[in-house]
């Protein structure tokens, strides 16, 4: 395969792209390496990219049309795009949502406009979300329930995503999978996601701030079960009727969030302290996958508990911090 991965100096992007890279294919990566978060980590996620002979990689917005398209007409030998590269973050949506639209929404178009482009693609994976399922109050969530009524304007563009690339199927049958991610973990994750800032916090003695007031679950899901389920989806290409699909990849299970603390707590060695606030807007109480669909036809079966998955980020973190062991 040759696949341009976009979002490649991304959490999701580095795994995704190292396991491409490992089994021998080749990878075109496309990041613009905002300053979202930290950028020193992404380049040190690309620097592990980097070592592969195979890895290409351009700096580039992908929903920048004119670089994008003139970016396809130099590799028209792509047979594959994975299209993870997106302005994540609930909460942030509320202090600047014209770059949701912007990266979420247009970034989509630009990315199916450059599949027409390609005469080898076979197929386009993107990123989804479980924010999509909103204020859906039966769990767990599946495919088949309704996803229109989304609590914040990321899920919005999450589901916009999913029917523009419905449309594009039907006019053009081009191939395209939607993964729904639920609340993925693990070594180089996002700053801004729970498991890196407890640990942060927890480490520097500082209070975590715990919403609901801790009345939370979530599908914690870690990250090699959802590189499986991708690699999976990407091999399986949708071909009848309108060719698209949806899939949730999650962990099959809701954990507590105090008990996703707790574990936290015991991989960093101390108690956190914490200061117990509301709801906040644009959150939901409860995510829970149904992964049914992606068990029968994907053969996604995660294997990884929190119990497993949490020290091994705890022990990233560390090391990446160059924090020592008995800190």
């Amino acid at each position: 395969m040759i696949v341009l991965l976009t979002g490649a100096a991304g959490f999701i992007g580095l795994h995704l792209g190292r396991k491409l890279l490992e089994e021998g294919h080749t990878v075109i990566g496309v990041d613009n390496l905002n300053d979202y978060y930290d950028v020193k980590l992404k380049e040190a996620r690309l620097a592990q990219l980097a070592q592969h002979r195979n890895f290409k990689f351009y700096r580039e917005d992908f929903s920048d049309r004119e670089a994008m398209q003139a970016l396809m007409l130099q590799h028209q030998d792509i047979t594959h795009i994975v299209h993870l590269g997106a302005q994540a973050g609930v909460r942030y949506s509320l202090r600047d949502p014209y770059v949701y639209i912007d990266s979420n929404v247009m970034a989509q178009v630009v990315m199916l406009e450059c599949a027409r482009l390609l005469p080898r693609l076979e197929h386009l994976v993107y990123a989804s979300s479980s924010s999509v399922y909103g204020g859906n109050t039966k769990l767990p969530f599946s495919e088949s329930d309704r996803v229109d009524q989304p609590v914040s304007l990321y899920a919005a563009t999450k589901k916009a995503a999913e029917l523009i690339s419905h449309a594009y199927g039907h006019i053009y049958q081009i191939p395209t999978t939607g993964l729904r991610f639920f609340t993925v973990y693990g070594p180089w994750g996002r700053p801004d996601m729970a498991a890196y800032i407890f640990t942060r916090k927890i480490i520097a003695g500082e209070p975590i701030e715990v919403f609901n007031h801790g009345k939370m679950q979530r599908d914690f899901t870690y990250i090699d079960d959802i590189i499986a389920g991708t690699m999976a989806a990407i091999r399986r290409t949708p071909s009848s009727g309108v060719p698209t699909q949806v899939y949730n990849l999650g962990n099959h299970r809701s954990e507590d969030l105090l008990e996703f603390i707790g574990v936290i707590e015991q991989a960093v060695g101390r108690e956190a302290k914490k200061i117990f606030l509301p709801l906040q807007p644009g959150d939901v109480p409860a995510t829970y996958a149904d992964i049914e669909l992606a068990e029968r036809d994907l053969g996604f079966r995660p294997t990884t508990a929190i119990t497993e998955g949490i020290p091994k980020f705890v022990a990233w973190y560390k090391d990446y911090h160059r924090i020592a062991a008995a800190a």
